[in-house]
């Protein structure tokens, strides 16, 4: 059943501040799709806009969940969440003084994981054998890396069927980078997900990206239609590969 993200011409901010002018993208069922743009362009605005968090001021946004469509706007993250979509946000996010376990629990809170949660346990300890070597550890006391795995399983525990990640790459050495990106991949192919992910890092986003769009001062700029085209294009090739 498809499953898929539909942005129309949504403007956002905070208070007097505004964030995105019109924004429109689409994810459709299956892709991986990344958003590119440097700090303050929009891009965790946007996450917060699907999730719930910040009120559009205008503009729609909609997700098909299972081949039923859902208008988000006005819906609360709690109503955003149970609906089946997941936001691992910049920073993570977790909770420092819960252990890996616990954090990973407190991820299962959406109905339709309660009874999935030793199935989705097993799969994240599989996943990332880390977490399942420090599942007593403190998540506060993890390294930059391992905290990323924590918090891109505690979005598998709800058993989303699309999955918004925000700035994975923020904070982590390269190396980590580049496994924290192979492990959005595998994630996406086991689960069978939709992916929408604002990254900064164009040279690991786009080895998993199927498409993507470039997000300037709160309007989209450039739409790729294909991983070639944005390799290609000059903006992406000035802004991000320095050429």
């Amino acid at each position: 059943m498809a499953n898929s993200l539909s942005i129309e011409g949504v403007r956002a901010g905070y208070g007097a501040v505004q964030v995105l002018e019109g924004i429109s993208l689409a994810v459709r069922d299956g892709e991986t799709v990344a958003l590119l743009g440097t700090n303050g362009a929009g891009k965790s605005t946007l996450m917060k806009a699907v999730m719930g968090i910040v009120t559009p001021s205008a503009g729609r946004i909609a997700a098909v969940i299972d081949d039923v469509e859902h208008d988000l706007v006005g819906k609360t993250p709690e109503e955003v969440v149970d609906l089946g979509i997941a936001l691992v946000p910049e920073g993570r996010r977790l909770f420092p003084k819960l252990t890996v376990q616990e954090n990973l629990l407190m991820g299962a809170s959406r109905r339709a994981a309660r009874g999935r949660i030793d199935e989705n346990l097993a799969f994240c300890f599989e996943t990332f054998p880390v977490l399942a070597e420090r599942r007593g550890q403190l998540a506060g006391s993890m390294s930059g890396g391992e905290q990323q795995m924590l918090a891109l399983a505690r979005a598998i525990m709800t058993a989303p069927k699309i999955l918004l990640i925000d700035e994975p790459s923020v904070g982590l050495a390269p190396i980590f980078v580049a496994r924290t990106v192979e492990k959005i991949a595998e994630l996406k192919r086991r689960f069978g997900l939709t992916v929408l992910m604002a990254e900064q890092n164009f040279t690991q986003a786009i080895k998993i990206a199927d498409r993507g769009y470039v997000i300037v001062h709160g309007h989209i700029e450039f739409e790729g239609e294909s991983r070639e085209s944005m390799q290609n294009n000059d903006m992406i090739r000035r802004l991000y590969l320095g050429m």
